[in-house]
């Protein structure tokens, strides 16, 4: 039986989006253990041209939401609002995408296959199918950006490994 554009996208998104709430969560938790401020880490970097940690968190909502709206625009360009500037306001962004993905039905989802879809960033752009964009292009964004948050906790200290990124897995019951 063939995989669903559904059953190959939804399940794995929704992880991430799991994954990048329970790391908003163990900054929070870090920052009440360690009387630390949270701007300790909504702008964390790992390096000073990156973008802070709040934007990876934003890109994961941004990068499963969004990417979602824009299939069915035809059309995505990043959001380049400022990221939420607290844990409350990053939960309520991821809050909505995961909200928006459980929405999401297998039949919508199979209607996205091979409509035209385009990617425009600044002056430049890149066409796809929906699949395309959703399984080449937005997928692998989402899990860069979850990890990227990951990788600034550690950086900081936050002791959380490799179980508290993979988040819910899909087990066989």
């Amino acid at each position: 039986m063939p995989l669903s554009l559904h059953a190959a996208y939804v399940p794995s998104a929704l992880q991430m989006l799991g994954t990048a709430n329970h790391l908003v969560d163990m900054a929070e938790k870090w920052c009440a253990e360690h009387d630390c401020g949270h701007d300790e880490f909504i702008g964390a970097r790992i390096f000073d041209d990156m973008l802070p940690w709040s934007y990876q968190v934003k890109c994961v909502a941004e990068h499963t939401q969004g990417s979602i709206e824009g299939v069915r625009a035809g059309l995505y360009s990043p959001d380049l609002n400022p990221p939420p500037a607290s844990f409350s306001d990053l939960r309520a962004k991821l809050a909505g995408a995961v909200e928006a993905l459980e929405a999401l039905t297998e039949e919508e989802m199979e209607g996205f296959i091979g409509q035209p879809m385009r990617f425009e960033f600044k002056d430049r752009g890149m066409d796809f199918t929906a699949e395309e964009f959703l399984l080449s292009f937005s997928q692998p964004n989402f899990y860069f950006h979850c990890a990227t948050a990951y990788n600034i906790l550690r950086m900081k200290g936050v002791p959380v490994g490799k179980m508290d990124f993979m988040g819910r897995v899909r087990i066989a019951r």
